[in-house]
């Protein structure tokens, strides 16, 4: 019985495993992307310029701005730049025509310390992959859910392979180099259990954060179907008083923001919103950074009256169901980690990333094995080596276009974020087209080969069609410039690596062809 339990396991894990494996890597390894989203999104808009501002100073620029171009808007939003964002965004409404409905909206990016205009690129940036971490580039809320679906999958695979392996600790310090299909099955197992706890956390907390969408069926029942009753009540929003029609002169939002910050230790004010600017019922809403700690805050505030200064309204303590929920959104999101402790992050989503790849090469190999005499190999077979190479090394390619659509297409180009969008569709797609007429082991390298020319060359193309090369990066000491280059760099190198480890395993394979079966085996044997 004991063993059967765990031949069950067995078969559980594999086809969790293969069925969601292809959808599971690209899940991964944006979300792993994701963790530098706001250093992506920076050398994607080299127009922004990289300055050490303090908060106040950006503030006192955005006002004056406001105040000189949007002093008769309804409403003003205030962006501040942080020590990963380098944008500054001001954002105003205009009065609505009628009750209820919201006026026009419009939208500028300033330089933080000058207050001069920036006309940035338009681009997706690090957005795009955290959204396809977990939409998939579906309309909502589809691709969330089949997001989740594959999350429960990769859980069930994580707990099935825990069991499985009833060595897994002996297997973690076992590695066989150069011996194939081992080889494999050895990363496998220790890139596995090297990050388990990882793997386990990023994958539950998935699940919990999109508990409300799954399993909305206790919130319907008590609240009789108004779910939007229920967030009001869990997170509740402070009281903005209306306009009275009668002008008054905005204080300086600079001592506000000074205000505000000692209200909370070692919290960052992210956003400022002005209710009414020039009224003498203008409030100001200082909105902390939620991100800055483990426990992800959600929507904390402190309003004051923007005429007197007076203090009008705090957000409360949030209840401990909310911080224990805040808790795994923080964990998962990692924004309060600092440079480090990101790239630990970054360096564990990768093994994830291997992880799941490896268990599908090793799933085709095994299964290979047995055709290797036969001139064809069955459609099945065929069709998972064609998808594995699409879905690894056809999704490096299309982040590597990404990349270079961004420098490429004209900057004033219409619909220029959409077309980054599509360039990395398009090579994903051609790559699973060119997986299907080569054969595997030369789709593989020649895929690789080129991942490696196009990432390797991301930063000759950068001083090519920018001025911020390594260069200029490095001395201004603008490490998310300089770092993504150097990380493309990297990338460009294993890859680079990882085509020549294919290619001569190819070749061995070919020289052991020519050899008599008895060596051949012992060759495989050994």
């Amino acid at each position: 019985m004991k063993e059967g339990f765990r031949q069950s396991m067995s078969w559980l894990h594999t086809w969790a495993g293969l069925i969601f494996g292809w959808l599971l890597f690209a899940i991964f390894l944006t979300g792993t992307l994701a963790y530098f989203k706001d250093e992506t999104s920076h050398w994607m808009q080299p127009e922004i310029p990289f300055r050490a501002v303090p908060a106040e100073t950006s503030l006192v620029v955005a006002q004056h701005y406001l105040q000189q171009h949007a002093a008769g808007a309804s409403r003003w939003l205030i962006e501040l730049p942080g020590a990963r964002n380098p944008g500054l965004s001001v954002h105003w409404e205009q009065a609505p025509d009628k009750p209820g409905a919201r006026g026009p909206r419009s939208e500028q990016r300033l330089d933080p310390l000058t207050g001069a205009v920036v006309q940035p690129r338009e681009t997706l940036g690090g957005e795009f992959f955290y959204r396809f971490h977990f939409q998939l580039q579906m309309p909502y809320p589809w691709g969330r859910w089949l997001a989740t679906l594959a999350a429960m999958l990769m859980f069930v695979a994580l707990i099935s392979g825990i069991i499985t392996h009833k060595k897994i600790f002996k297997d973690f310090f076992t590695f066989r180099p150069r011996k194939g299909r081992r080889s494999w099955l050895d990363g496998h197992n220790a890139v596995g259990v090297l990050v388990l706890p990882f793997h386990l956390m990023i994958t539950y907390s998935s699940l919990v954060i999109f508990m409300m969408m799954v399993m909305p069926a206790s919130i319907l029942a008590v609240y009789k179907g108004d779910a939007q009753t229920f967030y009001q009540e869990v997170l509740p929003e402070s009281a903005i008083p209306p306009a009275v029609d009668n002008p008054a002169q905005l204080l300086s939002l600079a001592p506000l923001l000074e205000q505000a910050s000692r209200l909370r230790a070692g919290g960052r004010i992210a956003e400022v919103t002005v209710n009414h600017p020039g009224d003498a019922n203008a409030s100001v809403v200082m909105a902390f950074d939620g991100a800055d700690r483990v426990v992800h805050d959600f929507g904390r505030s402190v309003t004051f009256n923007g005429v007197t200064g007076q203090q009008l309204d705090a957000t409360p303590e949030r209840t401990l169901l909310v911080a224990f929920a805040g808790s795994f959104f923080g964990l998962h999101m990692g924004h309060f980690a600092g440079p480090v402790l990101r790239w630990l992050y970054f360096i564990c989503g990768l093994a994830g990333t291997a992880m799941i790849g490896t268990g599908l090469v090793v799933w085709l190999g095994k299964r290979q094995l047995k055709h290797a005499k036969s001139a064809v190999m069955p459609f099945e077979l065929r069709l998972v080596e064609v998808l594995n190479i699409a879905s690894m090394s056809g999704l490096m390619l299309a982040v590597a276009t990404f990349f270079w659509a961004n420098r490429l297409l004209p900057v004033t180009m219409a619909g220029r974020a959409d077309w980054e969008v599509n360039g990395f569709f398009i090579v994903w797609g051609l790559s699973l087209l060119h997986a299907m007429f080569r054969r595997g082991r030369a789709a593989w390298v020649e895929q690789l080969a080129l991942a490696a020319l196009l990432f390797g060359a991301v930063p000759v193309l950068n001083a090519l069609t920018t001025p911020f090369h390594l260069g200029v990066t490095l001395a201004q000491g603008d490490w998310s410039m300089a770092g993504f280059d150097l990380a493309c760099l990297a990338g460009g190198l294993f890859f680079a690596w990882a085509a020549w480890k294919i290619r001569r395993s190819g070749m061995t394979q070919a020289v052991n062809a020519q050899r008599p079966p008895s060596m051949a085996l012992e060759q495989e044997a050994n």
